[in-house]
């Protein structure tokens, strides 16, 4: 058998050492999901269904405001118009038996991972779940923070170019541990979406009884606005396709939405202690997502050829090479800085999905970056243990929005509110200030509830 040919790779190296890095900002403005670039064949789909070459905003738009208007008509004439899926309102669901079957049929192997890994998950998420807090600053005062779990939720899972039993581990057991009583998967009516058996064999070992076969912006708008087939839900959690990310973005509002999530990124900081060939692993499993953005940044000038030629070599075994090529060369960038604190500095201005620290004392770094997403430190710590097993959510904000943004956990599904309880004498000694506040900015009524009450 011949050795697998190695790909000729274009990927791209900046010397940052001197002046700035313009390839990240470059890199963060390809990335942002700006909702106006379109695949040829995304355009021709677009002027069948529409009639016209509509950006995916005003697809988005479209699409919304009809499922919004005709409820399950709209759903199914878009479920066969643009996923070719012929489904009458009573198919839409997934019925209890196949999610049974599924379930009966899988490798067992594969269902004893799901259980290994929804019980790191839940333990996790369980740990930084918020609780009631309630204090008595002073006598006959008593004020709490409490927390309640969202009534329902709607998870969506991507179903295009694979199937995602992932995606439902690490959106529904968060969910199920801040309580969540009702969860409804959508994924759209493909081999690799809601007849994907692994993922429906996931959702009943997960207890997840409401699965649907719809995707796109169709199936945001349905969970978002409700039909007769689909109960409305308060939020909508999940990553998707550009259209599914802007429908999320459009009915936010509505509904609340976990982020308004873009291409998948990595930023690699390594050092001399690094392994060429693990980097190199790191930055593939990131750029296999196509697009996904796969990004190293070192202080040490020889990792940067070494870690290009098993970048190459590596490339050659993938099943997804030709894809992953094409991301690492309109994503992908070997940066060689001055030292680590510029690398450091860099990194924090990008602030990256996913960072992976593999470097002597990697906690001395991270404790210089506040924006990423999810960071993983150390050589033997791949993004993918978090991606799959170890216990944060892997749904996390990209395009620069970590500097805000947080990542999908437990606390997402949980909506706080304050309780306020004063006695008599309490409110008698709080009142003047009150009063006197309420005075001033011209609202007497205010005022007046506190003062009758003296």
């Amino acid at each position: 058998m011949s050795a697998p040919e190695i790909p000729t790779l274009n990927l791209q190296r900046v010397d940052a050492r001197v002046g700035s890095a313009e390839i990240l900002q470059q890199l963060r403005d390809k990335l942002s999901p700006q909702g106006d670039v379109v695949s040829p064949r995304g355009r021709a789909l677009t002027e069948e269904v529409f009639g016209a070459p509509l950006t995916p905003v005003e697809v988005v738009q479209r699409i919304c405001a009809e499922v919004q208007r005709d409820g399950t008509e709209a759903l199914l004439k878009f479920n066969q118009q643009l996923d070719k899926a012929d489904l009458t309102a009573d198919q839409l669901r997934v019925p209890a038996e196949d999610l049974a079957a599924a379930h009966a049929a899988a490798d067992p192997e594969l269902i004893d991972s799901i259980a290994r890994i929804r019980d790191n998950v839940a333990t996790f998420q369980q740990a930084i779940l918020h609780r009631d807090v309630t204090i008595e600053p002073k006598p006959g005062v008593t004020l709490t923070q409490r927390y309640v779990p969202l009534r329902r939720v709607g998870v969506c899972v991507p179903g295009g170019a694979a199937a995602y039993p992932s995606t439902v581990l690490m959106t529904v057991v968060p969910a199920q541990v801040a309580g969540v009583q009702e969860i409804a998967v959508v994924a759209p009516p493909t081999p690799f979406g809601a007849y994907n058996q692994d993922m429906l064999a996931t959702c009943y070992e997960l207890g997840v009884t409401e699965v649907y076969r719809m995707g796109g912006a169709q199936a945001v708008a349905a969970l978002a606005y409700g039909t007769d087939v689909v109960p409305a839900v308060n939020k909508i959690v999940g990553p998707g396709n550009l259209f599914v990310a802007l429908a999320k973005k459009h009915v936010y509002g509505t509904v609340d939405i976990d982020s308004f999530a873009g291409p998948s990124e990595v930023i690699v900081i390594a050092d001399q202690t690094a392994r060429p060939d693990f980097i190199a692993a790191d930055l593939l499993a990131q750029a296999e997502h196509s697009p996904g953005s796969a990004i190293l940044i070192t202080w040490d000038e020889s990792l940067i050829d070494a870690v290009s030629r098993q970048v190459a070599k590596q490339l050659a075994l993938l099943e997804r090479a030709e894809l992953t090529l094409d991301s690492l060369e309109a994503f992908g960038a070997l940066i060689l800085v001055r030292d680590e604190a510029q690398a450091c500095e860099l990194t924090d201005s990008f602030a990256p999905e996913h960072l992976h620290i593999e470097t002597a004392n990697p906690r001395d770094q991270i404790a210089k970056i506040k924006n990423s997403g999810a960071a993983f430190l150390g050589h033997h710590t791949p993004v993918a243990l978090g991606d799959y097993a170890a216990g944060p959510s892997h749904v996390l904000p990209t395009g620069g929005t970590c500097t805000w943004a947080a990542g999908l956990c437990s606390n997402s599904f949980l909506r706080s509110g304050s309780i306020t309880e004063f006695d008599e004498s309490a409110m008698n000694q709080i009142a003047p200030d009150v009063e006197r506040l309420a005075e001033k900015e011209g609202l007497t009524a205010h005022a007046r509830s506190v003062s009758i009450r003296r």
